[in-house]
């Protein structure tokens, strides 16, 4: 199993949207990129741990291949708007890509350049590409907090 974090805006979403991608065994939501140990939800709301909500995804390479996790990314999020998606607005809710080896930060910025030659955008893209770094678990009530309330989209 390898893993892939991403950040593209509200977590619920996005940890929704790659459960249903075949060959994902697990995704977690939790917090990434901020300065602050084992931040909460409330203190990575106040905008001052510096973290973006993520989704964590666990991954079997021979059923899903990490570009085909890239492409639900690209497709499921704005990734054009600058800490913002949607109404959720704030530097937890930025776009990004935080890789765990040299082969997802190769694939990522390709994937990335494809995109940006695609001119699918108007906008430039404004998504980060970082090494992945500590993984803090959100609250147990966002994990699957789709299924949990009955919910079956957000804004994205």
């Amino acid at each position: 199993m390898e893993k892939a974090t991403f950040g593209a805006g509200c977590f619920w979403g996005v940890e929704s949207a790659f459960r249903q991608v075949e060959g994902v065994t697990d995704a977690a939501v939790g917090f990434m990129g901020g300065t602050t140990a084992n931040p909460s939800y409330r203190d990575v709301c106040t905008g001052r741990t510096g973290h973006a909500e993520v989704t964590q995804v666990t991954f079997d390479p021979a059923r899903v291949t990490y570009e085909r996790l890239l492409d639900v990314f690209w497709e499921i999020h704005d990734p054009t708007t600058l800490n913002r998606q949607g109404p959720d607005h704030g530097t937890q809710y930025r776009s990004a890509i935080f890789y765990h080896s040299s082969e997802q930060e190769a694939a990522a910025r390709a994937s990335l350049q494809k995109l940006e030659a695609s001119k699918k955008f108007s906008r430039p893209i404004v998504t980060q590409i970082m090494p992945a770094a500590d993984f803090y678990r959100a609250e147990e009530y966002h994990q699957r907090y789709f299924e949990k309330n009955g919910i079956n989209a957000c804004h994205i």
